[in-house]
């Protein structure tokens, strides 16, 4: 009897099955691999922590940069008024000091506004006069920046054509009369057409009468019931006009002004004529009580 013996083979489990054991060079390397993906995991943490970090640096620097870049336009404007500031002071300055262009001891008296400055707010302005163009140049620094504004007025002279003289401003009739005399020191003829008028109210108190140049009824110009502080009227007597000529020299024109009844002795009065009709063209302001004592 024989008996045959057959030889079953068994292949070696695959390493890539369950319960499978890894040849040694394999195993190695599956274990350098998961080494390796933990030391990924920290770098890009540390890559992240890093960005994170340059965000807020460049946050931290943009934002006092927007600061100051806000604080500009506020100085510009700023300085932008400083120096209309500066032209109205020249104005005033030239007023105060009787100067219209005209030769004063052998100085031209204009030229007396060049390099004058005053201190105002957190700025100054300095204002400049060129002669050969007439102009008037005021410009206005901030103090604790460089930023100026430059404004010109051009023409200059013409703004200073009007002005009060001697005798000075007074009340006649008791308080119900104003007289003030005005000069024109430039060419050319200045017509005024128009008025506008306000002082210290008092009940019942109209505006009835303006002459120039005389009391009688051949001068007068307005005739009417002007209220206080009413928009601006066209002379409506005689030509409904006024023409002051600069010449002959120095000639001065003498203004009445006529109320309805008499007013305070302390009464503030100020009265703007106008080259235009309603109050348009060039204006002409005469403040008759500016410190508020009387005329």
């Amino acid at each position: 009897m024989k008996i045959k013996m057959q030889r079953t083979h068994h292949p070696p489990q695959s390493p890539f099955r369950k319960g499978g054991t890894s040849p040694p060079f394999i195993k190695g390397r599956l274990e350098g691999i998961t080494c390796n993906s933990k030391g990924l995991s920290v770098l890009f943490l540390v890559i992240a922590m890093l960005l994170m970090i340059t965000i807020g640096y460049v946050f931290s620097y943009l934002i006092p940069t927007k600061q100051k870049s806000v604080e500009f336009p506020i100085y510009s404007n700023q300085a932008l008024f400083i120096a209309q500031s500066g032209l109205e002071f020249a104005v005033r300055y030239c007023e105060n000091n009787g100067w219209r262009g005209a030769t004063d001891g052998g100085t031209f008296d204009l030229d007396r506004l060049d390099n004058i400055w005053r201190d105002l707010g957190n700025g100054r302005f300095t204002i400049v006069y060129d002669r050969p163009a007439n102009t008037l140049t005021s410009t206005g620094q901030i103090t604790s920046s460089t930023e100026n504004r430059v404004v010109q007025v051009s023409n200059f002279s013409p703004f200073l054509r009007l002005l009060f003289t001697t005798p000075a401003p007074q009340f006649t009739t008791g308080t119900r009369r104003a007289l003030f005399y005005i000069i024109n020191v430039r060419v050319p003829d200045v017509t005024l057409c128009s008025f506008s008028a306000s002082w210290t109210a008092q009940n019942n108190r109209t505006l009835q009468r303006i002459f120039f140049d005389g009391t009688g009824g051949g001068d007068r110009r307005y005739n009417g019931d002007y209220v206080n502080g009413s928009p601006a009227v066209n002379f409506n007597d005689n030509g409904n006009s006024f023409t002051i000529s600069p010449t002959p020299p120095n000639a001065s024109t003498s203004v009445y002004i006529y109320w309805s009844q008499d007013l305070g002795t302390n009464s503030h009065i100020t009265i703007t004529f106008y080259t235009g009709t309603l109050g348009t063209g060039d204006a002409y302001t005469f403040d008759l009580d500016s410190a508020g004592n009387g005329l």
